[in-house]
């Protein structure tokens, strides 16, 4: 035996309020939206028709429009019955014509009313018809003697508490949100509220100044954007000043000229968070409250296209107004680098423009390549800070590129260009740009260095000298990589006790090189370093040698190791207590 499922409104309300909706004012957008779908309705049989909807607030709020209206029969199947989308299809109501669909904008009333009362007359004929309904979802339908207009009136009667949501002062800033783009003459107590137009349309209209209205700030660039397919139009605003890469921009949308929302996501590629669009699309699909876009094909094709014509742009603006494409790429480099990943055309617009840090300054690759031939980088930004010095004061140019999409770039200048344009460089290749020093110096300092051998011993690292500049920097440490990952694989080998896992760590380390994971480069023009080579005393020798260690580590910006720490506490308090007349 089958049932029939029966559905209790007041918890239809109850979901619709606290999980359908972000807030009661939806309930302006439904009836604005029944208006317009009736308009449309009667112009598809008469196409001179009025196009009014008309609002008047106070103890009830009532809003009438021109629209088709409806028989008897309509009424039950639109106003009265839930989910039966067919049957709306059949008279007439079809959802791809329309913004919404009948009954849905009735239901969402009740939000805010405890009764609501429809008065209507369809342009087919037959007499008036009114419809009566409270929250308990208790309904009437009765015929209306008189002259009625063609037309439907709805009339709200606010539940207790939600006086406000009726008044004047807080359903006109909603119409005109809601409403502002809509092909209807909409008035609230006798002054319109809307537009009617969309200012895009208009080849003289200021979209600046409009950006500045609706989205609160002033746009570098508005750039017209279309997608056929999905019968969008609008504005892309490119802002003004960069924001954090992470920001998730929102966007002003419209459905059918309805307003969806002035925080949707998802319309733009994730590369343009410095771009805001207010857009106005027929065949985007909203979720089903309607206040934001469903996740299908369809997006993801306007999304892959709007975000084509953003990068069309950027290029245009680089061949026509090179320096203001500069200045885009200082405010919003991260994007644009994002975006340059994986496209030519961007590669080379942010090879031209974009400065990257280097031994010579802020300056673009392209400015870089033409002074010193190839590009050679650090792919760490500590290490490039501490090797830029001496390798500036060498005459060597060095490129920063230790931070976001650097290297994935660069390595797509090699690919294109060829493996001779950008490479790595090691710091043992610095090393080698370093002069070799005087006999007589390297000699003493040979002398020191094999009486506190001991200091560095302690940390791993061999002493190298060399003669470079600038004169103030006493040392220079230097790390092997390969060997700090030999060093931390021995180190493990030594702890574990399972003995295969310990043979197959002695195999990783097999073969290489005994060289140490660091190396202290002493500078033999410094005065400090020259005076170490003519020290007596072995224990001041190893106290300064652990100490221009400490340095050197500190000037790498290296992390600090447990027994780094306490070499630089020792050796701080031992030459404090020298200084004071100690030992």
């Amino acid at each position: 035996m089958s049932h029939t499922f029966r559905v209790d409104l007041r918890g239809i309300i109850d979901l619709l309020s606290h999980h359908l909706y972000s807030s009661p004012r939806v309930y302006v957008r439904e009836l604005l939206q029944n208006a317009v779908d009736a308009i449309t309705a009667r112009r598809e049989l008469d196409p001179s028709c009025p196009a009014d909807v008309t609002i008047t607030c106070g103890s009830t709020l009532t809003i009438t429009d021109t629209g088709v209206g409806l028989t008897e029969t309509e009424v039950h199947e639109l106003l009265s019955t839930l989910g039966r989308t067919s049957k709306r299809d059949d008279l007439g109501f079809a959802r791809e014509g329309f913004l919404g669909q009948f009954g849905v904008g009735m239901l969402s009333c009740f939000l805010v009313a405890s009764s609501v009362t429809v008065v209507t007359r369809s342009s087919r004929g037959g007499p008036a018809v009114r419809w009566e309904a409270d929250s308990s979802g208790n309904y009437t339908v009765s015929v209306v003697d008189g002259d009625v207009p063609v037309g439907t009136t709805v009339k709200l009667t606010a539940s207790r508490g939600n006086e406000h949501w009726l008044e004047a002062d807080v359903v006109r800033p909603l119409v005109g949100d809601y409403g502002d783009l809509l092909p209807a003459v909409v008035t609230l107590d006798g002054a319109q509220v809307t537009r009617g137009e969309r200012p895009w349309d208009d080849e003289d209209a200021d979209l600046s100044a409009y950006c500045e209205q609706v989205l609160g700030f002033t746009p570098f660039e508005a750039i017209p954007i279309e997608v056929e397919a999905a019968g969008l139009t609008g504005v892309a605003f490119v802002l003004p000043s960069g924001v954090h890469p992470g920001t998730r921009q929102t966007h002003r949308v419209y459905l059918k000229r309805m307003l969806v929302g002035d925080n949707v996501e998802g319309l733009l590629p994730d590369w343009a968070y410095f771009v805001r669009c207010v857009v106005d699309a027929s065949a985007i699909r909203p979720t089903a409250s309607r206040e934001s876009l469903y996740q299908d094909e369809m997006l993801l094709a306007v999304r892959e296209e709007l975000g084509e014509q953003i990068r069309d742009w950027l290029i245009r603006l680089d061949a026509i107004e090179p320096r203001r494409a500069g200045e885009l790429l200082a405010a919003h480099h991260l994007g644009i680098k994002s975006l340059a990943r994986s496209d030519d055309e961007m590669l080379r617009l942010v090879e031209r423009w974009l400065p990257f840090e280097t031994t010579e300054g802020a300056i673009p690759l392209r400015q870089f390549k033409r002074k010193h031939g190839a590009i050679l980088y650090i792919p760490d930004v500590d290490e490039f800070h501490q090797l830029a010095p001496v390798a500036a004061a060498q005459g060597l140019g060095l490129v920063n590129a230790g931070y976001a999409y650097d290297m994935e770039l660069l390595n797509r200048l090699s690919a294109l260009d060829g493996p001779a344009v950008a490479r790595r460089v090691a710091p043992s290749e610095l090393l080698a740009a370093l002069a070799d020093p005087e006999p007589e110096i390297e000699t003493a300092l040979r002398l020191r260095l094999a009486e506190g051998a001991a200091a560095l011993d302690r940390h791993d690292c061999d002493a190298v000298i060399r003669d470079f500049d600038p004169v103030s920097l006493p040392a220079l440490l230097i790390s092997n990589a390969e060997q700090q990952r030999k060093l931390d694989t021995e180190q493990t080998a030594e702890e574990v006790t399972d003995p295969l896992w310990a043979e197959l760590l002695g195999q990783l380390t097999a073969g290489s090189s005994s060289s140490r994971p660091e190396q202290l480069v002493l500078n033999c023009r410094n005065p400090l370093v020259q005076r170490l080579a003519r020290l007596n005393d072995p224990s001041l020798v190893e106290l300064t040698l652990e100490s221009l260690y400490v340095h050197a580590v500190l000037q790498a910006r290296r992390a600090m190791r447990p027994k780094d720490t306490a070499a630089l506490n020792r050796s701080f308090l031992e030459l404090l207590d020298r200084a004071v007349g100690g030992k």
